[in-house]
């Protein structure tokens, strides 16, 4: 006769580490699909817009969800770092956290399918990158080397197979592509279809555009780093939230010995956003990336800087001196950057300290 406990379902990995953190203004029944994989985790749902709108959660999940007015409540006047009407309020949820592993996924954002046909548990392969090292000081032309039936290729140093703690894992997506409003605009019909079985790590010294649509990331490691800008309702720029982060996190990540790993997983990326209206939120942006991305290409961390936090303040600091001549933005996206360390350090207080952080609304 089987074992009980033998035959019980294994236990999810990381089920008691892990926050899955959704931003949204509709109801989530998309998680119906991503019920087999996400049902055992814990949820933390970012309601944007109209605070007063009910959001429906599908039974059965776990969850606190918090709207702008609870963002007000908890925050204070420092509330003000969070983005309104734009999914960078995402990053709400990164602070509230307690746990020491985060995914974020988008509402649009559906069960992916490999080649074979089978169904992608994109937070388990998340996860498995998380917890393998990275390899951003050689780059091992085999992908990779930590993957099951990969190593280090030969000519790889010995010194440097052990590999550094890795603090991203950067998903990518089927069907629709991320693409920015102009080449959306030229290619409108396009869509993924290649599915490439490969994760490898970023290089030192190199940056790249992070999309936040199906992102995990070590929060005990980069968190505080993980700020998603000023953008949406008052700001005069949009569609920048992850990619600003992602500069920011890389050139932390380099500079603390850190990892960033992208790749699998794949999810598959259902509704295209309007182009025209993207346009208007990217237009400026567009200009300021090519001031931007010299700017982080060029910026270093003095040795002192020692912990994320100092970084991310160090970079603050370069931010309005060099970036607040492209535009008055910058100045004020430097002083939020300083909020949000602020906060960040109040909700999350070093060990023994008293947390300050109320319970959010749990379901």
């Amino acid at each position: 006769m089987a074992d009980s406990a033998a035959a019980a379902k294994p236990t999810p990995l990381l089920k008691d580490e892990l926050d899955i953190v959704i931003p949204t203004i509709r109801n989530l029944d998309f998680l119906e699909m991503w019920r087999p994989f996400f049902e055992p985790y814990h949820l933390i749902i970012v309601q944007d817009g109209d605070p007063s709108k009910t959001i429906k959660v599908p039974d059965g999940f776990d969850y606190e969800l918090y709207n702008r007015n609870d963002i007000n409540k908890i925050l204070g006047p420092k509330a003000s770092c969070i983005s309104f009407k734009d999914s960078a309020c995402r990053c709400f949820g990164y602070m509230v956290s307690k746990k020491k592993y985060i995914y974020t996924i988008d509402d649009d954002c559906f069960v992916a399918k490999d080649p074979s046909g089978k169904m992608i548990n994109a937070l388990q392969q998340h996860i498995k990158n998380l917890l393998c090292p990275s390899t951003p000081f050689f780059f091992n032309t085999l992908y990779d080397p930590y993957t099951e039936g990969a190593d280090f290729v030969r000519g790889y140093p010995f010194s440097l197979r052990e590999g550094v703690p890795t603090a991203v894992s950067h998903g990518l997506w089927l069907n629709i592509p991320d693409y920015d409003a102009p080449t959306q605009l030229v290619k409108p019909l396009e869509r993924n279809q290649r599915y490439v079985d490969a994760v490898l790590t970023i290089p030192k010294g190199t940056l790249f555009p992070m999309c936040g649509m199906n992102l995990a990331f070590d929060r005990e490691l980069i968190g505080p780093a993980m700020y998603f800008g000023l953008m949406g309702d008052g700001q005069p720029i949009g569609r920048y939230d992850d990619m600003w982060a992602g500069w920011c996190v890389k050139v932390i990540c380099d500079h603390l010995g850190l990892g960033v790993k992208t790749g699998l997983p794949y999810i598959w990326h259902s509704k295209a956003s309007n182009p025209f209206v993207n346009l208007r939120k990217e237009y400026k942006g567009i200009f300021w990336q090519e001031e931007i991305i010299p700017f982080f290409q060029a910026a270093t961390l003095p040795k002192d800087c020692t912990t994320v936090q100092k970084c991310y303040i160090e970079l603050s600091k370069q931010v309005k001196d060099k970036l607040s001549k492209v535009d008055p933005y910058f100045d004020k996206l430097a002083d939020a950057m300083v909020t949000w360390i602020e906060a960040w350090d109040e909700l999350n207080p070093p060990s023994g300290a008293a947390s300050k952080v109320p319970n959010g609304k749990a379901k």
